[in-house]
């Protein structure tokens, strides 16, 4: 059977029934003890709503507390048999068991109807991360003369400088900067905070907005993040997504090569090449494992043979 196709399957999706109330209820109480419980960030709740009431919607019998384990089996079939990725299924996987953990802990079912499902095979994808010369010409592609251009510089710098992921960087305030002492304050994962240094280009360019752009998109308001758009609205994620392929374009990058995490990629693989040790990488991160820093290590030894291959008489 060929695989449909991610539209199809959208498609198919808006031909689901919709949600039962009892089922909105269920996922309802759910995310809001979940958020209590884990201090989870928001993308992670979202995604967990979408696909707990992506399985509600799909359930033709009964509600989604009542599912048993024959149920959850036949919505991951039907999911692999319409071409849902293991990465996909392995997302889904996490918010049924943490669902039905959590209902089982709170007494309103007997059992976890999860409890023997196996997580797919994950392929061990390597990050992407751009060479050092792209990255030059990327952070150099804004327009600095306008109060935009020189918002996307900064950020762009600072995301390279700081290796912060796109939610923290959007969501940075404007108090988490510390000028004096050179250093970002970042709200990671699970509400963990974090110590960065800036960096000198990237607090010089910081310094640059502060004290002439964000003035500008700011007008009479008195937004409390730090990057605004023209409206004094705070920058979403997705906004950055398209300013970050624009200027990759511009500065004569292929923006399928790049990601707006590409550059979290980059600064994490960039640092190692140069002589950084893991477990400062780790703290800059973020990671709360060093199991997920280390593959950073193969990225880098990837390189090497690329450049062994490349410049090497006998390669």
């Amino acid at each position: 059977m060929t695989a449909s196709t991610p539209a199809e399957r959208r498609t198919r999706a808006m031909r689901l029934p919709p949600l039962r109330d009892a089922d909105a209820r269920a996922i309802d109480s759910f995310i809001d003890a979940w958020w209590a419980e884990s201090g989870a960030a928001r993308p992670t709740l979202d995604s967990y709503r979408r696909d707990l009431q992506g399985f509600a919607r799909w359930r033709d019998r009964g509600d989604i507390a009542a599912a048993d384990r024959a149920g959850l089996f036949d919505y991951l079939a039907w999911r692999s048999r319409e071409g849902y990725s293991p990465r996909s299924n392995s997302r889904l996987l996490s918010a049924l068991r943490a669902f039905y953990g959590w209902r089982l802990r709170q007494g309103l079912r007997a059992d976890d109807p999860t409890a023997l499902l196996e997580p797919p095979k994950l392929p061990r994808l390597l990050p992407k991360a751009l060479a050092e010369a792209d990255i030059d010409r990327l952070l150099a592609a804004a327009d600095v003369d306008t109060p935009e251009g020189l918002r996307d510089r900064a950020m762009l710098e600072l995301m390279y400088a700081c290796g912060l992921r796109v939610s923290e960087l959007v969501g940075l305030s404007a108090v988490a900067v510390n000028l004096r002492q050179g250093v970002l304050r970042v709200l990671g994962k699970g509400g963990k905070e974090r110590l960065v240094p800036l960096g000198e280009e990237a607090q010089d360019w910081l310094e640059r907005y502060l004290a002439r752009s964000r003035p500008a998109l700011a007008g009479s308001q008195a937004p409390h993040e730090l990057f605004l758009t023209a409206r004094a609205q705070p920058l979403t994620r997705q906004a950055f997504w398209v300013l970050v392929k624009r200027h990759a374009a511009a500065a004569g990058i292929d923006p399928r090569r790049i990601s707006p995490h590409g550059l979290r990629h980059s600064f994490a693989t960039h640092l190692l090449n140069h002589g950084a040790d893991l477990r400062s990488l780790q703290m800059l991160l973020g990671h709360s494992s060093l199991s997920t820093t280390q593959i950073y290590t193969l990225v880098a030894r990837e390189q090497l043979k690329r450049l062994h291959a490349r410049h090497h008489p006998r390669a």
